[in-house]
């Protein structure tokens, strides 16, 4: 009986200051060129929507001066 309480807390103890593995990110791991390509598609759409704020900020400014 106190071989199997020394067990459980020898097992106990082993978890409890087992080292953590680190968690790679997404960039890190296998997904990371996808995820590389999403950033430039999103910075590609946000170029494109300033773009066309500044054609009807445009639009707006010349048909209220016409």
């Amino acid at each position: 009986m106190r071989f199997l309480i020394v067990l459980i807390i020898i097992a106990l103890l082993a978890f409890k200051f087992w080292p953590e593995q680190p968690i790679p990110t997404a960039e890190e791991s296998f997904i990371g060129p996808q995820i590389e390509s999403l950033k430039k598609a999103e910075q590609v759409e946000d170029q494109y929507m300033e773009a066309l704020d500044r054609a009807n900020q445009q639009i707006e400014k010349d048909s209220d001066g016409g």
